[in-house]
């Protein structure tokens, strides 16, 4: 019986309620739409006088709101002027409901997207608030905002005070995520609010040392740190780039987690880009295609270049595989084109590289003069490169253009590792000959006797080190060593 009177009772007051919250907000609406009524500079301009007075009508109007809705908050700390903080940080950000800081806060501005301002009922209430907004279509959006937010926390007092989410998405309140930088550029004196349920806490005032405000990446981890040790919780270098190369590789059909690379922290040490990144998990997903934990095995990497599994293709792997077990994670093969393959993968070692492999310097390359490079470069005479050479001759003339080796090395940079280690090997042995060359008279004499090759019908390659079948067996033990 007392459970079915509690369910009656629930529905008997869930229209009531319903309509309080109804009524609430339409007159939220009322009042937001006096305040803005023919105010000049559409939200350049702050409010004054009694339209700022209005604030604080839609404050207690807010906080009557969530009462209504079954929010019973109470806070903990002195909540900071305007003149001492002018910018409030919370977090962690967690759900529409953290909107309720606002109200506690004497409504402060907030950022918001550009298309919440024009949301029916809402977009008025919000616009009372003088948002910073934010346009993810123009390209110069996140300059803007930052611009502004330094604007208004320099204007002592004639804005109101600004409440931003640093952590910039919401997560499930198990730690604290990267701090966007934007709240501590201005170099102003900001105070954490610390947002827990079932209590919100208030911290005291962080004014930035002389240190921080020449570094507000510095300013946002020290406070951070010092939010993360109130809520005891720990602090990750994931931000909300990592959640939306989460959701990209699931739509790649990786694991999510396959998607955590911790973007902020590499990008700022390997000067990466969004994009890049992007672009590059869509070929570690074609690469990891079969492979069931999405990371790349030694297999998988071999298959991807086309390549047989050699001394010379492990060594590479083992830069990649920064870990050591086995296997290449989406961050390691970032951070491997990063520092491996994309410095490597310049204009003068593609051009070099072409020269290498153009052995009649006729300004094109044979399959049969491919061969004969790659073969010697992985030290597998027999290798079969017939599959490669396929791939890079996209108008499929038989011969390959510097155009079309240049597009194929640009678009896999991780074949230039491997030209870089055969480009060294050539000047080391260039190196050797020039040390063989200032001998002594008899010494030299010797030495060309003993490494000469006999002449045969098959040219022999400018850089002397292509694996021709029948060439070894026309070399002496002695030879051999010295080659």
């Amino acid at each position: 019986h007392l459970f079915f009177q509690t369910v009656l009772q629930g529905i008997i007051l869930l229209p009531l309620r319903a309509t309080c919250i109804a009524f609430i907000i339409l007159l939220a609406w009322l009042f937001a739409s006096i305040a803005t009524f023919r105010h000049p500079g559409k939200g350049s301009v702050p409010l004054k006088g009694w339209r700022r007075m209005i604030q604080t009508t839609l404050t207690y109007l807010t906080r009557t709101l969530f009462f209504v809705m079954g929010f019973q908050v109470k806070v903990k700390g002195k909540i900071a002027s305007l003149l001492e903080a002018p910018i409030f940080v919370a977090a962690p950000h967690s759900s529409f409901f953290d909107a309720i800081i606002s109200a506690l806060t004497g409504m402060p501005s907030i950022v918001s997207r550009a298309e919440n301002l024009s949301t029916p009922v809402f977009g008025t209430i919000l616009s009372s608030l003088q948002p910073v907004s934010v346009s993810r279509q123009d390209p110069d959006s996140r300059k803007n905002t930052v611009i502004e937010i330094t604007k208004r926390a320099l204007s002592r007092g004639q804005w109101p005070q600004i409440l931003i989410f640093p952590e910039g998405t919401c997560t499930n309140r198990s730690c604290l995520i990267t701090f966007k930088q934007g709240a501590f550029v201005p170099q102003v004196p900001v105070q954490p609010v610390l947002l827990r349920y079932p209590n919100k806490l208030f911290l005291p005032v962080h004014v930035p040392t002389e240190e921080e405000k020449n570094d507000p990446f510095l300013f946002a981890n020290r406070v951070r740190q010092t939010m993360a040790t109130a809520l005891n919780v720990p602090v990750t270098d994931h931000t909300f780039e990592d959640c939306r190369l989460m959701i990209s590789a699931g739509q790649l059909t990786l694991p999510m987690e396959a998607g955590l690379v911790e973007f902020t922290k590499i990008s700022k040490k390997l000067n990466l880009k969004w994009n890049n990144v992007r672009e590059q998990l869509d070929t570690f997903a074609a690469i990891a295609s079969a492979s069931k934990g999405g990371r790349i095995g030694i297999e998988e990497f071999a298959e991807y270049l086309k390549l047989p599994i050699s001394d010379v293709l492990r060594e590479l792997f083992l830069l990649f595989d920064r870990n050591g077990d086995g296997t290449i994670d989406f961050r390691e093969y970032v951070i491997g084109l990063s520092i491996l393959c994309n410095p490597a993968n310049t204009e003068e070692t593609i051009r070099m590289a072409f020269k290498l492999f153009d052995m009649d310097e006729d300004g094109t390359i044979t399959e049969n003069e491919f061969a004969c490079i790659i073969q010697s470069a992985l030290g597998v005479p027999e290798l079969d490169v017939s599959m490669l050479f396929k791939e890079i001759d996209a108008d499929e003339t038989g011969k390959l253009s510097y155009d079309e080796f240049k597009d194929f090395a640009l678009k896999h940079p991780e074949y230039a590792k491997l030209f870089t280690t055969y480009l060294e090997l050539q000047r080391y042995q260039l190196d050797m000959l020039e040390e063989d060359d200032s001998e002594s008279p008899e010494v030299k004499h010797s030495l060309v006797r003993k490494t000469t090759i006999p002449v045969t019908e098959t040219p022999t390659a400018r850089n002397k080190v292509c694996p021709e079948g029948n060439e070894e067996d026309n070399l002496s033990t002695s030879d051999k060593k010295d080659d």
